[in-house]
């Protein structure tokens, strides 16, 4: 099905050496304020493995970027392209699907489900693209909180699991179907420096095990540890 969706939503603006590709992008929103201009004619590429921060001050487009890039919101025009899929062309019924398979979103507040225990919010995205079968499932699950460090709380609710212990398990459940792509914003913005430095590292193993990693950040020091930095002020990229 993913095959027949890539293409049909081919994109143009792609290229085949970079796994996204933005062109000509404007996010314009109506407000009860006046017009804002979230982002302005942005032109922007990044290959496969890279490591990119995006930095930014507050209102500069730093978060409406990555939400154009996973999906989360469509561009006023312009093309954005995802590993090859015109994503700006996506139908709402097609975009979860192409999403959990090929982003895995870090929120900087969670979002894990608190009806369910860690290991159902890792297994989630897996069951929501009936992807792997029930006890591959759940062996996958167990092998991703291993990685993050958690396997002892699976059972556990996030309610019971302090800040950094739901953030990595937060990690665990964007890589539950191995996408290509991990896109975080202000990861480590509500975590003790101790724990921050754990994720940064973990982050960092990601992209050396092949993951494209996008990472908004305020913080100069975690930026300085990406491979490249996007830099972005009212709307427009002042450094790529």
């Amino acid at each position: 099905m993913l095959g027949g969706l890539a293409q049909s939503n081919a994109c143009a603006c792609a290229s085949e050496s970079s796994l996204i590709s933005l062109n000509g992008v404007s996010k314009i929103y109506h407000t009860d304020a006046g017009r804002f201009v979230a982002l302005d004619n942005v032109n922007l590429q990044i290959q496969r493995g890279e490591f990119v921060a995006i930095v930014g001050k507050s209102g500069s487009g730093k978060t409406t970027l990555i939400n154009l890039i996973t999906g989360i919101d469509r561009p006023t025009k312009g093309e954005v392209c995802v590993d090859q899929v015109a994503v700006h062309r996506l139908k709402e019924s097609e975009k979860a699907l192409w999403r959990g398979v090929t982003i895995g979103v870090v929120f900087q507040f969670f979002q894990l489900l608190p009806t369910l225990t860690v290991i159902e919010n890792v297994m989630l995205p897996m069951c929501l693209c009936n992807l792997y079968s029930g006890s591959e499932r759940l062996e996958r699950a167990y092998q991703l909180l291993r990685l993050v460090q958690m396997e002892h709380q699976a059972h556990k609710l996030p309610s019971f699991l302090s800040g950094g212990e739901q953030q990595r398990v937060a990690i665990a459940r964007a890589l539950a179907n191995d996408p290509p792509i991990v896109a975080t914003d202000e990861p480590t913005g509500n975590l003790d420096s101790r724990t921050a430095a754990s994720i940064m590292e973990l982050f960092e193993d990601l992209v050396r095990n092949g993951k494209t990693l996008l990472m908004v950040t305020h913080d100069p020091d975690l930026a300085a540890r990406a491979q490249r930095t996007i830099a972005l002020a009212d709307g427009r990229i002042i450094q790529a």
